[in-house]
This record gives structure tokens, sequence and C-alpha cells, in this order.
């Protein structure tokens, strides 16, 4: 197998718990994201993009919806002989457990996949933001300062960087310390997860540390070669980039997209994002219905009123029925005369005709109030909601309700009712 000099480790293990029942059965990195993509189809197409054709995606929670995405790489141009794309799972059998404990354990559970490329560099990825970014431009910033370590890094508010973990650089970009998550941040440069390693100099940290807990980059890796030495830089990136990781933040990075001007555009012809298409039907917009401000998804039927609105592919709005301000994601049936106001409905589901979604006033959820705020109603993949009910803000609903479920035919706001599993 020829050498190459660059490989791709994309950390797609995340659970996403921030996601609720949106992640309850999918891992966060394969959560539909702007109507017809996932949001690991980002990350894959910048190294697509970047000309790095050989990704190891480590995988580990929920990951059937994300290999069958992910397949042997196709749609990414990476079904290569030479490099391509690898699923990585949990492999090793160790005595407590077969799981990755922190990110830099999974990296090092897979060091004879990396060895087998022998390359000179290793960038490591997170499977969960939301951005285009050219890599490639990222490693001549590495080679021209003789880098060990280079980080990629976002000027943040100050007033926000104390939910990151921030580095302090001098007038070269040579960082000199480290905050993970300081309160009284000293510097506004945010780490974005994403690393460039020389390859020797990572293969000496991970081997070093392979016996700590819950190994990771961030909290041991990277301070480990900063004790040793070696020469870390921080590479600067000003362009959008998102973490989807709240379903506020998500629900937001959707509806930019359906901006006049998007932040983040989709359109470009440079650097497309791939994915996975499933579907080839066109749309149908009926007699009656109506489309303003929305993206829409391949084969969606819309005989009602959409406004403002993602939806996914296979998609059908009923006559009569309203969706506003809402995410729909693919092969969601909304019936006759529903009307959805602010919801994330999640794939499969089927909303019952008249029924009313995101209605009153808001009130804290008794769920989780961390999760289910912003005044979003949130509805898991695969629920079924009965006709006629009426559904509040900051809900949560997962699973094929009746109107057993639904006391006076209502869920107030702040409510939930989950029938499946007991994940939330």
């Amino acid at each position: 197998m020829s050498s190459k000099e660059m490989i791709a480790m994309l950390l797609a293990g995340g659970q996403g718990s921030r996601l609720g029942v949106l992640t309850s059965d999918v891992a966060k990195p394969a959560v539909a994201f702007g109507g017809k993509y996932r949001i690991i189809d980002f990350p894959l197409s910048n190294c697509i993009n970047s000309g790095i054709d050989t990704v190891g995606v480590l995988t580990q929670y929920q990951p059937l919806a994300l290999n069958s995405h992910i397949g042997i790489g196709t749609p990414w141009d990476l079904d290569r002989n030479n490099g391509g794309v690898t699923v990585l799972p949990p492999y090793e059998k160790s005595d407590n457990s077969e799981w990755y404990s922190g990110t830099a354990n999974a990296i090092f559970q897979n060091l004879k996949y990396m060895e087998s490329y022998d390359p000179e560099y290793v960038l490591i990825l997170s499977g969960d933001h939301i951005y285009k970014m050219d890599y490639e431009a990222m490693l001549d910033f590495h080679k021209q300062n003789q880098a060990d370590v280079s980080i990629a890094v976002l000027p943040v508010p100050i007033e926000e960087a104390s939910r990151f973990g921030v580095v302090l650089a001098d007038e070269n970009k040579k960082i000199t310390e480290f905050e993970e998550k300081p309160e009284h941040p000293r510097s506004n440069l945010a780490s974005m997860g994403i690393y460039i390693f020389s390859w020797p100099v990572l293969k000496q940290a991970l081997l070093a540390l392979k016996d700590q807990s819950n190994c990771d980059f961030g909290k041991h890796i990277i301070p480990y070669c900063h004790k040793e030495g070696q020469r870390i830089f921080a590479y600067e990136f000003n362009g959008y980039w998102k973490d989807v990781g709240t379903l506020g933040s998500y629900w937001e990075a959707n509806m930019e997209l359906i901006d006049l001007i998007p932040e983040f555009n989709l359109y470009e012809e440079f650097w497309k994002i791939y994915t996975k298409q499933e579907r080839i039907e066109p749309q149908y917009i009926g007699s009656e219905g109506k489309v303003t401000k929305s993206i829409i998804g391949a084969g969606d039927r819309i005989l009602g009123t959409v406004e403002s609105s993602v939806l996914g592919a296979g998609v059908i709005i009923e006559e009569g029925a309203v969706v506003k301000d809402s995410i729909i994601m693919k092969d969601t049936i909304i019936k006759k005369g529903a009307v959805i106001d602010k919801a994330i409905i999640a794939e499969n589901c089927e909303i019952g005709e008249g029924a009313q979604i995101g209605v009153g006033e808001s009130a804290e959820s008794k769920l989780n109030a961390k999760v289910y705020s912003f005044g979003l109603a949130v509805i898991g993949d695969n629920s079924i909601i009965p006709a006629k009910v009426s559904i509040g803000k900051n809900t949560a609903i997962r699973g094929i309700t009746t109107t057993d479920d639904y006391p006076q035919m209502a869920l107030a706001s702040g409510g939930y009712i989950i029938k499946v599993g007991d994940q939330a």
C-alpha cells in the first residue's frame, strides 16, 4: 500500500445527548441537516475537497444509520482501492469494556489502521460541526511553522469563550498556554477540536498515554505534547462554523440556510457538500400548495402551506396543513389540517389530522430544562401523533402515541411523552 502524506481520522461516536429525542436512535453525526444532508457530510466533503482521500470514521454510539449512510464512501468519491473511507467501530476487547473511552483512546485503538498508510501527518476531526474548511491550507501552515501539532482555532466573543478550550498564542501563533473552559478566559481563540499532528509525535503521545482513562485530546494529549516541548501552533479559521450540539443551535443553523443571502452557502460551485442521495423523484406542489422561503427535499408532495421551513426528502404535507418555522425530516407525513409551528419533527413520523404542534405560552420542560428549551416542540423518529391533539412548546415526544396519552387531548408546554426505551 503506498504511503499517504496526510490521512484523516473522523470522530463520529458522539451520542449528542443535548439533542434529546433526535439522538435516541442515531449518533449525532447521522442527524439530518439542511433537508438533504447529515451532519457528517460536512467534514467528509471538506476532506475530499481538500484532497484527502483516506478517512477513518470512528463510530460508537448507535452506528447503524451512520454506517449505512457512509457505506463505501461513493458519494464523497471515497470508494478508493488505496485509501478511501473506512468505518472503524471499537474492537479492542479490554477487561473493562469494548467501548472507546475518550477521543484519544479511540484513535489509539486504531494505531494499526494509521500505520498501514505510513502517513507524514494525521488530521483529527470531529463529526458534529457544520462548516467548510480547506484542510490543505492548514497543512501548509503546519509545514511552514515546522509544527509538531497545529490546532484550528476560531475567534469567539470573549463572553462565550468559557464554553470552549481556549489557547494563548504569541505573535507567531505559537501556543504558549491552554485553558479548558476557563471561568475568566484570557484569550478569545477557541479550539475547534481540529488537529494536525506530525505522525511520529501523535504516535509517541498515544503510546505514552495509552493507560490514561478516558484519554482525550484537549485534556491529555495536547497538554502532554506541550509538556514534552513540542512545537504547537494555532491556525486561525475565520469562516462559518457552527456547533449544532443543542436543539436551539441546530434549529438556528437550519433556519439560517433559508435566509435570502445565507451566511452558510450550500450552493457554491467550488466547494460542494456531497451526500448519499436515496430519492430521485421530483417534488410536487399542488394547486392549493404554497411554499415560501423554504428548503424542500426530493420527492416531497406539498398540498398545504410551508413557510420558513426545512423539509427532508419524501415529506408529505396534506391539504390544509400548515408548517411554519420548522424542520421536518424525511418520510414524515403531516395530515390534513394539522398546524406545526416552530417544531423539529424527525424521520418517519406521522402527525394526525388537525393536530396542533407548538401552541400556547412557553413553560419549562419537566423532562430536561437544559435540553428542551428554545420554545421548540421536538418529536423523535418513528413517532405517531393522533388526530386533533394539541401540543405545547418545550415539549418532547417519542414513540407511537394514542389519544389515551393526552389528557383533555393536549400535552401542555413543558410536558413530554416517551413511549419507547428509557432514553430521552
